[in-house]
C-alpha cells in the first residue's frame, strides 16, 4: 500500500498542535472507497479476526471510542488507517515501508500457510494463521491506549506476539508528543520521538536515520524497540558502520538502497523538505546539497517558518510543481515530466490530518481533517472527533459511484479535472480556498460554543509550565469524562453536519463547473452554428 506522511511537532505547527498526516493511496491499478466513521465502544469487537491473515486475537473489555476511515466495503477487512479516541490521541497506520534481504533472512515476515488438503484425509495440514498488519493495527490498538507512548508500548507487545507480515510506520500522537514506529522484519521495531520543534517526511520508505539504543533499551526517553534488538542487529551482522557509531543509522541497518527508490521515493522526501525549508540549502542544479536521488534526506528537519494545515495539505497534494518533473507542468521535456512518482497521485483513497490543539478543553481538542480522491483537485474538511455520528456525506460511501456522497463526487472531479489541467485549477483554487475558509470559521465558532459550557477549562496562558500542564492537569480519566459530555457532543455533531452541508453545496457546485469546462473542450466540437 502505497502512502505518503508528514509528521509536525507542536514546536514547529501554527498554533501548538501536534499534526500528524498521511495519504492512503490504493495498489497500483485500484480504487478503494472510504468512509469517516465513529466506532463506539459496543461496536467494537471483543475477539477479533483478520480477514487477510486469519489472525486471532482477544481483545480488552474496555475499549474507548474512536473515529475511523474504514474501506466502504470490507472485502479484505476493516482498513480503519486513522482516527482519534476518546482520550485525545490520535493513530495513523500505516505508512508501507521497505526493507532489504538480511533482514527479512534475519526474521522473516510471519504470512499465512494456508491449509493442505481436507480436514480428515491423509496428509491433511491444517492452515497456519500469518501476523498483523495494516488491516488490523488500528482496530486492536487505538481503542486502547491514553497517550502516544501507549500506543507504541502496546503495539510493540503485539508485533513481538503475533509478528507482522509486511513492513510498516505508524504514528500515535497526544496533545504533548508525536511517536513514530518501524517494524523490521516479523517481529522487530523501533520507535522515535519526533523533535518538538520539528517536521519529519515519510514516504514508503524505512526512513528513521539516528537510533540511541541505550536510551531504547534504558530511560526510553526518546526511543524505544524490541527488547532484543541489540542481540539481532549483532547476530545478523547488520550494521554497517565501519567503525562503531552512535546514534545508530536503522536506514542504513533496516531500509532498502534500490534504484526503484530513487524513482518512487525518495523524490517525495526531497519535494517536501524543498517546499518547507527552501533557502536552507539548495535543492536544484549541480550544486544541490540534496537532489530527488539522494538517499541522505533527512527523516527530521526544523522547518524554516511554522507549518499550518493548509501547507500540510499543499505538500501531501503535491506533483513536483516548479520543477522539471512535474507532469502537468510546462518545464523539463518528456524524459523528465512524470519520471518521478508524485505525492499526489491518481490512485489516493483519503488523506487524514489529525491535530491534537492544546489551547483547547479537552473535548473539543482533537480535530480529524478528511479529504477523499486524489489531493491534486480535492479539499481538506475539518470534523470534531468527538461526537457520536459522522455526516452522511463522508459516511455513506459504498462501492456504486454516486456523486451525492464526498468520495465519488470527488473521484469525478478529479478524472475530469486531470484531462483539462490548466482550465479547471482556477476553479479548483477558488474552491478549495472557499471550503478551507469554512472549515475555519466553523471550528472557531463551534470552540466558542464549547468555552462556555466547560466549567473547568485549562488556561495554559495561565501557568508557568504548558508542557507540565499539559501532561499533568488532567490524567486520561478526567479527560475521557470531559470528553463524554452529552451536550458538548451535540454541538461539536451539529458543527460537523453543517459544515458538510456547505461542503456539499460547494462541491456540487465545483462539479457543475470542471464538467461544463471539460465538456467545451470536447474534440468532436463544431464552431459552425446550428442556428
Amino acid at each position: 500500500m502505497a502512502c505518503t506522511t508528514i509528521l509536525v511537532g507542536k514546536n514547529a505547527s501554527y498554533d501548538g498542535s501536534t499534526i500528524i498526516a498521511r495519504n492512503e493511496d490504493s495498489q497500483q491499478g485500484e480504487f478503494t472507497s472510504k468512509k469517516f466513521v465513529v466506532v463506539k465502544p459496543e461496536d467494537q469487537p471483543r475477539h477479533y479476526r483478520s480477514v487477510i491473515s486469519h489472525v486471532e486475537i482477544d481483545l480488552p473489555d474496555d475499549p474507548l471510542q474512536y473515529t475511523a476511515v474504514p474501506d466502504a466495503v470490507n472485502k479484505q477487512g476493516i482498513w480503519g488507517e486513522a482516527g482519534v479516541n476518546e482520550a485525545n490521541v490520535a493513530m495513523s497506520a500505516t505508512e508501507t515501508l521497505t526493507t532489504n534481504e538480511r533482514v527479512i533472512g534475519a526474521d522473516p515476515f510471519v504470512e499465512l500457510t494456508p491449509a493442505r488438503g481436507k480436514e480428515g484425509e491423509d496428509g491433511y495440514e491444517p492452515e497456519i494463521p500469518g501476523g498483523i498488519g495494516e488491516e488490523d493495527l488500528l482496530t486492536i490498538v487505538l481503542p486502547y491506549i491514553r497517550s502516544a507512548r501507549e500506543g507504541v508500548e502496546r503495539l510493540g507487545a503485539l508485533l513481538e506476539e503475533y509478528g507482522t507480515y509486511e513492513m510498516n510506520g505508524i504514528a500515535f500522537s497526544d496533545v504533548n508528543e508525536i511517536w513514530w514506529l518501524e517494524t523490521v522484519g516479523g517481529h522487530h521495531w523501533i520507535a522515535k520521538r519526533v523533535p518538538d520543534d520539528a517536521y519529519v517526511t515519510m514516504p514508503n520508505q524505512l526512513g528513521i536515520d539516528e537510533f540511541d539504543i541505550d536510551d531504547a533499551l534504558g530511560d526510553q526517553e526518546e526511543h524505544m524497540c524490541s527488547a532484543d534488538l541489540r542481540e539481532f542487529i549483532d547476530d545478523n551482522h547488520l550494521d554497517l558502520a565501519v567503525e562503531p557509531v552512535s546514534p545508530l543509522n536503522p536506514r542504513d541497518m533496516f531500509g532498502s538502497h534500490s534504484d526503484r527508490d530513487h524513482v518512487y521515493n525518495t523524490p517525495r522526501a526531497w519535494y517536501m523538505q524543498r517546499f518547507l525549508n527552501p533557502y536552507d540549502e539548495v535543492w536544484d542544479g549541480p550544486d544541490a546539497a540534496h537532489r530527488p536521488d539522494s538517499d541522505d534526506i533527512p527523516w527530521a528537519r526544523q522547518p524554516e517558518r511554522k507549518i499550518t494545515i493548509e501547507d500540510v495539505k499543499y505538500v501531501l497534494s503535491s506533483h513536483y510543481q516548479g520543477t522539471p518533473y512535474d507532469p502537468y507542468g510546462t518545464l523539463g521535456d518528456e524524459s523528465t515530466r512524470g519520471s518521478l512518482r508524485p505525492i499526489g497521485i491518481n490512485r489516493q483513497s483519503q488523506l487524514a490530518v489529525m491535530q491534537i490543539r492544546p489551547y483547547r478543553p479537552e473535548s473539543c481538542r482533537s480535530i480529524q481533517w478528511i479529504a477523499y480522491g486524489s489531493n491534486a483537485f480535492n479539499t481538506l474538511v475539518p470534523f470534531y472527533a468527538n461526537v457520536d455520528d459522522t455526516p452522511a456525506y463522508f459516511a455513506d460511501t459504498t462501492d456504486h459511484v454516486d456523486s451525492g456522497n464526498f468520495y465519488w463526487a470527488n473521484r469525478i472531479i478529479a478524472a475530469l479535472s486531470d484531462a483539462h489541467f490548466a482550465a479547471t485549477s482556477p476553479l479548483i483554487d477558488r474552491y478549495r480556498e472557499k471550503t478551507g475558509g469554512l472549515g475555519h470559521r466553523m471550528l472557531a465558532a463551534a470552540d466558542e460554543q464549547v468555552v462556555r459550557l466547560d466549567t473547568n477549562p485549562v488556561d495554559l496562558d495561565d501557568l508557568a509550565d504548558e508542557e507540565e500542564a499539559v501532561d499533568d492537569v488532567r490524567d486520561a480519566d478526567a479527560i475521557i469524562a470531559a470528553v463524554r459530555n452529552p451536550e458538548v457532543r451535540g454541538i461539536l455533531a451539529a458543527a460537523n453536519q453543517t459544515l458538510s452541508d456547505q461542503v456539499k453545496t460547494e462541491t456540487d457546485a465545483l462539479l457543475s463547473d470542471v464538467l461544463y469546462t471539460a465538456s467545451m473542450n470536447m474534440r468532436n466540437d463544431f464552431h459552425l452554428s446550428d442556428n
